[in-house]
């Protein structure tokens, strides 16, 4: 894998990225449009970090700071429009990191257990709600531990997923979670984001099970640590699911 993250750059071109630098590593952009038009780019931060552009909005997903290496200045992003906070876990909620990109008008949307961590900052909503924000409707869906060495990490029930649709275009960030049944419903997904490192959510095979549940378009396997994610890769070729792997260490 390693070798693979050494020659990135190189594949960029045939992927359909492109490279960008920032203070602390260097990025791959990946572009999509919606059927009406609307522009959407990808940026890869780290681990279970996310940046999206849909149009003229700034969307984060679980930024964080100090606690993932490297350490990430937000100061050098844009300001956010919409922050996503998946569950309270440190390598996805950081108060600095929302305090880094958010502003007057920024919306923060968060599990209920995150809003009680942030002292009651944000907009709670919980597995099965929908909101619409900004002409993005946010849809809350399960992210929890089936295996029974693993359930005290993600309980089922607190933590959200979440399904962004714009105009038609789904993208599904799962959050921490294994292969649970709840994603036989999720359909007609373009990207999805789906997390592969044990102990803590899915092995290699749990992501491609996982995978041909949802049946995306285009997989980004993330939140992978030290994980030997070529092996998730090879177990979904044939499968028509472009995947695409990016520094989510």
């Amino acid at each position: 894998m390693r070798q693979l993250m050494s020659i990135f750059s190189m594949l960029c071109a045939l992927v359909g990225c492109t490279a960008q630098s920032n203070n602390f590593q260097n990025v791959a952009v990946d572009e999509f449009t919606t059927d009406n038009g609307t522009p959407i780019k990808m940026y890869c931060i780290k681990h279970g970090s996310v940046r999206m552009q849909i149009g003229e909005k700034w969307v984060y997903i679980d930024p964080v700071t100090k606690a993932v290496q490297p350490v990430t200045d937000y100061t050098t992003m844009p300001k956010a429009d919409i922050i996503l906070i998946t569950h309270e876990h440190g390598d996805h909620l950081d108060a600095e990191a929302i305090n880094q990109l958010a502003n007057d008008d920024t919306k923060i949307i968060v599990n209920p257990h995150s809003k009680e961590m942030l002292g009651g900052k944000g907009t709670a909503i919980k597995n099965g709600d929908v909101i619409n924000e900004q002409q993005i409707t946010i849809e809350a869906v399960p992210a929890y531990n089936t295996s029974a060495d693993k359930q005290n990490f993600h309980p089922k029930g607190r933590d959200n997923g979440y399904i962004l649709t714009i105009d038609g275009f789904r993208i599904y960030i799962a959050g921490d979670t294994e292969d649970i049944p709840e994603m036989k419903q999720i359909k007609d997904i373009d990207v999805a984001f789906l997390p592969c490192n044990l102990p803590y959510t899915m092995s290699p095979e749990q992501l491609a099970k996982a995978a041909t549940m949802v049946k995306p378009k285009v997989l980004f396997p993330y939140h992978y640590g030290n994980t030997d994610i070529d092996k998730a890769v090879k177990l979904l070729e044939g499968t028509n699911i472009d995947v695409r792997i990016r520094q989510y260490q």
